[in-house]
This record gives C-alpha cells, sequence and structure tokens, in this order.
C-alpha cells in the first residue's frame, strides 16, 4: 500500500510540474504575463485621483471623485471618497485578502468582498488592484484580430482559481505595446456580462496607466423608447504619480483620520 502510494504522489508531483512547464513556455501565457507587469507597479507606490461617471439609463449620471493609493509590492490599497458630500469620508483598506469598508457615519469598518460593486457601480473593488491575469487564468486559445487601430492577440481565458468574480475572460492585447486594449467577462454557462474598454493609456518612463476606462453591463440597463440601453461606468484617471506614500497610509487610522 506505501508504494501505491509513493507511486501515485510521484506521478502527480511529476504531472505538475509539467503542467507548470507547459503552461509558461506557452507564447500566450508569457503575454499575459507582459501584460500584468505594464499595469502592476512592484517597485513603487501609486496615487491618483479617479473621477467615476456611472450612466443607469433613465436616470440621472451620478459622479463619484476618488483618491486612491495603492502599495502593489504588499498587496494594498486605500481608497477615499471625496464626492459626492453625502458620501465623504467612506474608504477602502485592502490588505491581502481582507479588504475593509469604513463608515464614517458609523465610525466602523466592515470587511467586504473584491467582486463587490464599488460605490454601486459596474466597477468591481477588484478592479482597483494590480492586475494578475497570468496568475488566475490559463490560455484556451488564441488567434490575432484588428480592433480599431490596434493589431491585437485575442485570448480566451478560463480561470485557475475561485477566488475572481469571472470564470471566463476573452482579452484583446495590443502586441505592439502589450496592452489590455479590451475585455469581456463571461459567466460558466458562456453568458457575456461585462464589457471593459481601455482606448489610451499614460505612459511614464516605462510604467502605463490607463487614461480612462469604460466598463459596460451586458444584463443591467433598462429599455428606452423600445431599445434597451446598457448601463455603463466610465472611470478617468487623473494626475497618476509613483511618489513614495507614507507607511501610514495604508491603515485604518488614516481612514478615521480623514474623514474627521
Amino acid at each position: 500500500m506505501k508504494k501505491i502510494i509513493f507511486i501515485i504522489l510521484s506521478c502527480f508531483i511529476i504531472l505538475t510540474e509539467l503542467w507548470a512547464q507547459t503552461r509558461m513556455s506557452n507564447p500566450d501565457q508569457e503575454l499575459l504575463t507582459r501584460v500584468d507587469a505594464t499595469v502592476s507597479y512592484l517597485n513603487t507606490d501609486f496615487q491618483a485621483e479617479y473621477v467615476i461617471v456611472q450612466d443607469r439609463p433613465g436616470q440621472s449620471r451620478s459622479t463619484t471623485v476618488a483618491g486612491v493609493f495603492r502599495r502593489d509590492s504588499r498587496e494594498q490599497y486605500v481608497i477615499i471618497i471625496m464626492e459626492p458630500l453625502i458620501s465623504r469620508g467612506q474608504g477602502y483598506l485592502k490588505e491581502g485578502n481582507t479588504l475593509w469598508f469604513y463608515d464614517p457615519e458609523s465610525r466602523r469598518f466592515n470587511t467586504t468582498s473584491s467582486s463587490s460593486r464599488f460605490q454601486n457601480t459596474n466597477a468591481r473593488n477588484s478592479d482597483f488592484t494590480r492586475s494578475t491575469l497570468a496568475q488566475d487564468y490559463r490560455v484556451v486559445s488564441g488567434f490575432n484580430e484588428q480592433l480599431g487601430r490596434f493589431n491585437c492577440r485575442v485570448l480566451n481565458l478560463e480561470a485557475v482559481t475561485n477566488e475572481v468574480e469571472y470564470p471566463i475572460m476573452k482579452v484583446w492585447i495590443s502586441t505592439d505595446d502589450n496592452l489590455l486594449r479590451k475585455a469581456e467577462d463571461y459567466s460558466l454557462s458562456g453568458q457575456l456580462l461585462r464589457t471593459t474598454v481601455i482606448a489610451d493609456y499614460y505612459q511614464i518612463d516605462t510604467r502605463y496607466v490607463p487614461r480612462q476606462l469604460m466598463y459596460v453591463e451586458t444584463l443591467r440597463g433598462a429599455t428606452i423608447n423600445g431599445v434597451f440601453v446598457n448601463e455603463r461606468t466610465q472611470i478617468t484617471i487623473n494626475r497618476p504619480s509613483f511618489s513614495r506614500i507614507a507607511d501610514s497610509v495604508f491603515s485604518q487610522t488614516f481612514l478615521e483620520s480623514v474623514s474627521r
């Protein structure tokens, strides 16, 4: 019996190593790694102002302004809501796999999910952290396609973890700069749930920051004059900076002090 168990474990280890080697030697999987690297800032801090405009058909447009602070090397971010006035002082603190939401009215912290909608928009809390596509997904297939002015490699992806919101993705990557230009998020059954478009980026030295992101929700919206109009959220990123952020910013104490 011990010999059988040993043989089974040996085979499992060998197959795991072969799978890992095959995955890493896949050019499309390596492309995903490069995509992550262009918009992840592991050797520096990052901060910017995010202007988030939510359009719900048949309702008035809402705008949220937030300060975003990231330290990718420690899987941390802090988001502080500055507008609208009713939400001012609300904040988020991500530390590893834990995400806290702070409500200044109750002065309490509650844990929330990275997959939850950010301030009831079509953006998710996970959209504000670094890119981990190569870690979370494997490439099923790929092909070349023109997307507007961009020559793109299109990759069909399947999740390799249960921690992601969308088990299936399709991404368009511009081949000359390894930048994500479009993404489609699907349910396990293949239903398109959300489309993301990133048309332009800032280039700051060797780093890239999206200038504007558009999230279009497939199943949320309203019928206007007989036509279904999708909900959409536009995020504009202003004044990106890679200056050093004080350690004290990434703390519950900081969020409490800002809201006073």
